[in-house]
């Protein structure tokens, strides 16, 4: 199939890492590309900050005035890869509001302000697609928004931040502080100088945000997705989840509650090793996906970086284009379901808690009277001595969150209980 003679112009806002990609990969492919869009590509111009040598990037095509290419009215589609939120809200209605499609990788945006972008770009009858915002070239979004249209998704599990479980893995393999391990991350460029997006789950929220509102049909925002980050992970904690045949990960998870609730959460989580996301390591990233009729699935590759995040975007330039070329722009996003975010308080999962305790008698009938009392049932106790003092290990069976929390309010009341260590979520192939 040739391409069709008027060419589809596209415009660039940004041109960092991953938009330099882009436009190399753009403009040294744009004969094969457009062949399977089915129209001529042509790059017309592109938005930066300062104007600077882009080695493979003629030039002429820069501009310091990103309002110039969303006003321009011979450009038909916006790839926007500037990250933030303003000006690219900004950026991205004026170009929908002139009548142009949008390609982005911009999860915070979307994660915040994507149900206003989505019904500006639906009663224009223009489309915003959007792979590259979540797991980089992981396809992920079209197979939740088109592949499992027909399906029913109950529960998706995913590590969607690379920084994190590079962090992770090095602590499990190699016995090393979380200090330590960021340290080589931001030294290899996984992590930023500020890395608190990263490691404070604020990144993964996000993600969790645009694919629980895919999975379940309903606007989340990153202010519905409860958040914990990695950074109170200690060595220790790490060296029990091995010896107890579990790996720490930082898990985006998203699911129905039987009132028809989503629970939506990013935190670290004990996985068992046996759960196929227990080996993604090092910045990979993987989804994996529970529905009715397809079972379970998962997606798996390289979550961030200039090339694989430039592949998935160019998916969705060739996808849009195609659009244009054949007039059938404006795919809407389904919010038709409408439900409720479900309160932390209500989720339910088990609990890994370390206690450090005076080692005495009576202690440990104390502490369990304590969990029964909130209606917490434990699993399992192991208790280790040190000298006059003790730490106790308890692994529940499932309990709300609230639950837990009020009996951990009443455990640091204990005279008895010197410190509470950690307390970790626990997920996998363990009985309930």
């Amino acid at each position: 199939m040739s391409p069709a003679d008027k060419p589809v112009r596209i415009g660039m806002l940004g041109c960092g890492v991953v938009g330099s990609s882009v436009a190399r990969l753009l403009l040294a492919d744009t004969a094969e590309l457009s062949t399977r869009a089915g129209v001529k590509m042509e790059l017309s111009r592109i938005a930066v900050r300062t104007i600077k040598p882009y080695e493979g990037i003629n030039p002429s095509l820069f501009t310091t005035d990103p309002f110039s290419i969303v006003n321009d009215p011979e450009i038909d589609l916006i790839i926007e890869v500037m990250g933030g939120i303003e000006p690219a809200r900004e950026l991205i209605m004026t170009a929908i509001e002139n009548r142009k499609s949008v390609v982005t990788a911009n999860k915070a945006l979307l994660a915040s302000h994507g149900a206003e972008m989505f019904t500006a770009a639906y009663a224009k009858g223009e489309d915003i697609y959007y792979e590259a915002s979540v797991a980089g070239a992981i396809p992920i979004i079209r197979p939740m928004r088109d592949s499992l249209a027909g399906d029913f998704v109950t529960r998706l599990m995913g590590i969607v931040n690379g920084t994190t479980n590079y962090i992770l893995t090095k602590m499990h393999e190699d016995d090393r502080e979380f200090a330590d391990v960021l340290k080589e991350a931001q030294a290899l460029g996984y992590a930023e100088a500020d890395p608190t997006a990263d490691v404070e789950g604020f990144d993964a929220a996000a993600k969790a945000a645009i694919l629980s509102g895919l999975a379940f049909h309903t606007r989340v925002t990153v202010d519905d997705v409860y958040r914990e980050g990695i950074s109170k992970i200690t060595l220790e904690d790490v060296k029990i989840a091995k010896s107890m045949d579990h790996v720490i990960k930082l898990l985006a998870i998203a699911e129905l509650t039987p009132a028809d609730e989503i629970s939506v959460r990013v935190h670290p989580v004990m996985l068992h090793k046996s759960h196929p996301l227990a080996s993604v390591r090092d910045a990979y990233n993987a989804v994996f996906v529970e529905a009715e009729s397809a079972g379970s699935l998962m997606f798996y590759g390289r979550g961030a970086g200039g090339a694989p995040t430039a592949s998935a975007i160019l998916g969705d330039v060739v996808a849009v284009a195609r659009h244009i070329a054949l007039n059938s722009v404006g795919q809407r996003e389904t919010d038709y379901a409408d439900r409720d975010i479900a309160p932390i308080e209500s989720t339910k999962t088990k609990f890994l808690i370390r206690l450090e305790v005076a080692d005495k008698a009576g202690v440990l009938a104390a502490i369990a009277t304590t969990f029964a009392n909130h209606g917490v049932s434990i699993q399992t106790v192991n208790q280790a001595g040190r000298n006059d003092d003790a730490e106790v290990t308890i692994v529940t069976h499932l309990a709300t969150e609230g639950e837990l929390k009020a009996t951990v309010e009443s455990l640091k009341k204990m005279d008895a209980v010197q410190n509470i260590s950690s307390v970790i979520r626990v997920e996998g192939a363990t009985s309930a």
